[in-house]
């Protein structure tokens, strides 16, 4: 089927499918190991949810820091941390049942400011108005196309407008399944959670007829040949910071903000 391959090789490597290949460098004379008040000398921890497109935007964190600091070249010198939020753990149930957005950062968040990790990587719409007492979002990465993907199984319908009606869309998005019922009511949206490759091969076995998801995620991971059509603003609007990935630290933690 059309997502199979793409599926199979994003889960192949779980981590590692995102960690950059060795590079030869020489040392830096300056380290960035940091050494605790104890004497135990610690890397910079960066926190990030497990899912593909997670540890994607981690690895992409990894990749611009050590380009802009040499220091962080060094072997060990950044540690990616990976952890399950609420938000991964329970997909029976919409966002809205279970509490919201802040599902997806409330154990990074713990982690955070319980020290276990210095820097947290978020997807910026998926982060709450208001972030801890102690925390900060210093800095973005350059922002991504903010535009959703409509995807279906065959490629042959490009648009919502198109979708016979009664079809079924899987999204648990209230931003979409809003526009989609203004644009045609007969169409039915059911949850449809999970990370990307769960939905796409959801997809693939015809349990809905058609998904949105954002450009951004499928271009971070290379797998926006799997979008039937990218949507423009008119047709659906996106979600606010919807393309932005957000770098959160402890707002005390100079070392962290000085990157």
């Amino acid at each position: 089927m059309k997502f199979t391959s793409a599926i199979s090789l994003m889960f192949a490597g779980t981590a590692s499918a995102f960690a950059p290949s060795p590079v030869a460098h020489s040392r830096s004379s300056s380290s960035a190991l940091f050494m605790a008040e104890n004497g135990e000398v610690t890397p910079l921890r960066i926190g990030t949810r497990g899912s593909p497109l997670a540890l994607a935007q981690a690895y992409e964190t990894r990749r611009r820091l050590i380009e802009n600091f040499p220091e962080l070249e060094e072997d060990g010198a950044i540690e990616i941390c990976v952890m399950k939020t609420q938000g991964d753990m329970i997909l029976d149930k919409s966002l809205m049942e279970l509490g919201g957005k802040g599902l997806f950062t409330k154990e990074l968040d713990t982690a955070l400011l319980g020290d276990e990790v210095d820097i947290c990587v978020h997807s910026m719409k998926d982060v709450p108005t208001w972030l801890p007492d102690g925390t900060v979002l210093p800095c973005n990465l350059p922002r991504e196309d903010t535009n959703d993907a409509f995807i279906t199984a065959n490629g042959e319908i490009k648009s919502i407008a198109e979708l016979p009606d009664n079809s079924v869309i899987g999204t648990a998005s209230l931003r979409r399944q809003a526009q989609i019922l203004s644009q045609n009511p007969t169409l039915k949206c059911v949850n449809f959670r999970g990370n990307v490759q769960t939905r796409l091969r959801k997809l693939d076995d015809g349990v809905v007829d058609a998904t949105l998801l954002a450009i951004a995620g499928l271009k971070r991971m290379e797998m926006q040949d799997c979008a039937t059509s990218v949507l423009e603003w008119e047709e659906m609007l996106p979600a606010v910071a919807q393309g932005a990935i957000g770098i959160q630290c402890r707002s005390d933690d100079e070392r962290s903000l000085k990157y």
